[in-house]
């Protein structure tokens, strides 16, 4: 069978993935995936309805930012999972159902008859599912609606799946805002009408971007009133004498409680990918068995997984398929499924990690000492503003450039480790992301004391650096767009369009983007991206700097 996926900047010939995930993701999943997404509308078709009607239901609530979270690419590759929350779909949308023709009694209303993913009813088995996904895919909704509107139409459904990875976050630590629900049921209500223009799936667009600024906004609350504000530190890049355990992925929760039950067993924690800002953070630095950082990005993790002597814990989206040779060491947790790996449930008992860590050799010696900065979040930037200022009036900081967002495997990434070092010494460099990952462990050296690249933290934390423009922009009096600062990003997954998304809202213009554009992005919806923001593909590194700064 074929399938057809293009939601990530890696698929296939730049065109879509056909026969199976460039990720790794095999047709069924993929097309389990389509049908728990369709499913997952049908909930919100209700659950927005009896939003408007004041009733709720937080599991609803909570199972739709989940449902839409576990189809973000590399984070179920497990058809029998998928399988299971798209039965949970069916009995949430009944669900909802009751909660909404009950509002309806209440209010004196007559209650709406729905069809779409509101009426439908999943088949038994796989293989009626699969033939189901095929029924409502991409592929037929492109015959309907043509390429531009379902592109748009994905764009959006994009952006959602990424601000829900950020509401999930968010959950998980106990912050949570019904209203932030209520949008999001509202956008994926609105994704199913048959017959939708381009201007209002733009406008859909830019409220995904308002959902997840909220979202992201939410997620910093919730990890610095978890984990204090980050401050900036030195982590160590090379691995120390001792049994071991890499933490990879985003979910800081999931760390805290590994290091918890690891403490006095004298095995070494590490954190790998886009878990690396976890060092910034008082509440988990205090852990002295928090060693350091260990590899790159995610897309490196096949080769530095094999070589890691001890246990590997996955906690959100980046997973790839696992070699043999570590199969049996690695663990996966929350979200994350893949077929014959070891899950770790919502109980966060994390003994069988332990216990593979303990039965691993560690490393035999510790490496020579390299350390990298982290930490420098809204608050720590915040702190050295007036320096900053004063350095701009001074013309010793000629010009900010935000070089961040994923990373990724496919060719032409070399732009960004390019670029960085390009940027002429009287600029700074503020990161955030696996992208970093590129150029971070290059000497940039300081202007005043001030350092020349400020690792803002994860993918998320783009609403810190959003803070720290529009903090910047209030110092000169001027907006955002006409600040010395240009954003470069290169994307990977929907994460990524979200943040892209918050951005437009917030109406940051003239941004670079790369290392390719997104496929369901049409030449017809860039001309109005490029119209509307500015919005441009990234060039070469000569090109860019020279237009940029002139």
């Amino acid at each position: 069978m074929g399938m057809f996926c293009y939601q990530c900047e890696q698929t296939n010939k730049g065109t879509g993935c056909t026969v199976r995930g460039v990720c790794g993701k095999d047709p069924i999943t993929a097309a389990l995936q389509d049908v728990l997404l369709y499913a997952t509308k049908g909930v919100s078709m209700y659950a927005h309805r009896a939003a408007k009607l004041g009733a709720r239901d937080r599991d609803a609530d909570v199972f739709t930012i989940e449902a839409l979270f576990s189809t973000v690419t590399n984070v179920n590759f497990n058809p029998e999972s998928v399988k299971a929350l798209i039965e949970r779909a069916s009995a949430m949308r009944d669900a909802a159902r009751t909660l909404y023709e009950n509002a309806c009694v209440k209010a004196g209303e007559k209650p709406e008859t729905l069809s779409g993913p509101a009426a439908w009813k999943p088949a038994r088995d796989v293989e009626g599912l699969v033939r189901q996904g095929i029924e409502i895919s991409i592929l037929e909704r492109r015959k309907k609606l043509g390429d531009d509107l379902a592109g748009l139409q994905e764009l959006v459904a994009y952006g959602l799946k990424g601000a829900a990875a950020y509401a999930d976050h968010a959950q998980i630590l106990g912050k949570e805002d019904p209203a932030l629900y209520a949008s999001f049921h509202e956008v994926l209500a609105a994704l199913t009408k048959e017959s939708p223009t381009a201007d209002e799936l733009l406008g859909w667009a830019l409220k995904t971007g308002e959902i997840n600024f909220k979202a992201m906004e939410l997620l910093d609350a919730a990890n610095t009133e978890a984990y204090g504000h980050p401050t900036p530190t030195k982590v160590r890049v090379t691995p120390v004498r001792g049994r071991a355990i890499v933490v990879s992925g985003h979910d800081l929760k999931d760390l805290e409680e590994l290091l918890k039950q690891t403490e006095g067993k004298g095995i070494n924690v590490y954190t790998h990918g886009e878990m690396l800002p976890a060092h910034g953070y008082p509440g988990l630095k205090k852990y002295r068995h928090l060693v350091g950082n260990y590899g790159g990005a995610w897309q490196e993790q096949q080769k530095e997984f094999d070589a890691f002597p001890g246990a590997v814990l996955m906690t959100t989206n980046c997973i790839q398929k696992p070699r043999d040779k570590y199969k049996g060491r690695i663990f996966t947790s929350g979200l994350v499924s893949w077929p014959g790996v070891r899950h770790i449930g919502r109980t966060r008992d994390f003994t069988p990690v332990i216990e593979a860590a303990l039965s691993a050799g560690g490393f035999a010696n510790d490496e020579p000492e390299k350390t990298i900065t982290v930490g420098f979040g809204r608050n720590a930037v915040m702190g050295v503003a007036g320096a900053v200022i004063d350095a701009v009036k001074a013309g010793k900081i000629r010009h900010f450039f935000l070089i961040g967002g994923c990373d990724g495997a496919k060719p032409g990434r070399s732009y960004y480790t390019d670029l960085a070092k390009a940027v002429p010494k009287d600029a700074v460099i503020l990161t955030l992301a696996c992208g970093k990952y590129r150029f971070n462990k290059l000497d940039f050296g300081d202007i005043g004391g001030i350092p020349r690249l400020l690792d803002v933290g994860q993918c998320n934390d783009s609403y810190s650096a959003i803070q720290i423009a529009l903090a910047l922009s209030k110092a000169f009096g001027v907006g955002v767009n006409e600040l010395p600062l240009s954003l470069i990003l290169s994307w990977y997954e929907q994460k990524a369009v979200a943040v892209l998304l918050t951005l437009l809202y917030l109406g940051v213009k003239n941004i670079r983007i790369g290392p390719s554009l997104p496929a369901f992005v049409t030449p017809a919806v860039l001309g109005i991206l490029a119209d509307q923001f500015g919005i441009k593909p990234v060039t070469t590194p000569e090109e860019d700097l020279k237009a940029i700064l002139g």
